[in-house]
């Protein structure tokens, strides 16, 4: 896939007139190179994580960016990443700092037995399978000022899933490069979350301290 489809798929014709901006949440632990290429970028962008966090940390931690079509630091990454996974992609009208304090939200949950689970959503498998599997009120609770979740297909073509919440369904349907309409395709998979262990505490230390997400598996 050249990079100018791939941008029409971030950024498809009639997306100006929708208001909204795209985001991607990028996951540090997937590649060695994301953290830096982040440092180094001019758009904006910030850690996920808050506070003081260790250098050992900030180099697997997940980044929040603002990203615009024409940026070097775009076209960069799309050459990098596509069809690799390093995060997901998400589409709001919302601030940047709003949709950062509602992504640290979800970095901890807790199941129905009360144990500390690190979420990390912004692995695009894990996000694809979770969403399907919530109540109204979770999708509700999840989406906030987020219009969309784009995730990467899984197949060769590298297509982008959108993901949208009217308030009582989610729908879900294919961007792909080659064909200007849409394809809706239902996805139901068991969601994945993942134990906090010793080895993760420290992580979970570095995570916002606001009310923790409660979700039953």
């Amino acid at each position: 896939m050249t990079h100018d489809e791939i941008v029409q798929l971030l950024w498809p014709p009639d997306f100006a007139i929708r208001g909204t901006e795209v985001y991607a949440v990028l996951d540090g632990a997937r590649d060695d190179r994301i953290h830096q290429m982040v440092g180094s970028s001019d758009l904006a962008w910030r850690c996920l994580y808050a506070g003081a966090v260790p250098a050992e940390l900030r180099e697997v931690a997940p980044y929040l960016v603002h990203l615009r079509p024409q940026a070097l630091f775009t076209s960069e990454l799309l050459s990098a990443c596509w069809g690799h996974a390093w995060g997901i992609w998400l589409v709001s009208a919302a601030p940047f700092e709003e949709i950062r304090r509602h992504l640290r939200r979800f970095l901890r949950v807790k199941d129905e037995r009360g144990r500390r689970l690190l979420f990390r959503y912004y692995d695009p498998i894990v996000l694809a399978a979770f969403l399907p599997t919530c109540t109204a009120a979770e999708l509700a609770e999840v989406f906030g000022p987020i219009d969309a979740f784009l995730v990467e297909t899984v197949g060769p073509d590298c297509d982008l899933t959108e993901i949208r919440f009217d308030g009582v369904v989610l729908h879900t349907k294919i961007r792909a490069a080659m064909d200007d309409a849409a394809v809706p395709r239902e996805r139901r998979i068991e969601a994945m979350l993942h134990t906090t262990t010793e080895a993760d505490g420290q992580t979970a230390r570095a995570t916002p301290d606001d009310a923790e997400w409660k979700r039953a598996p």
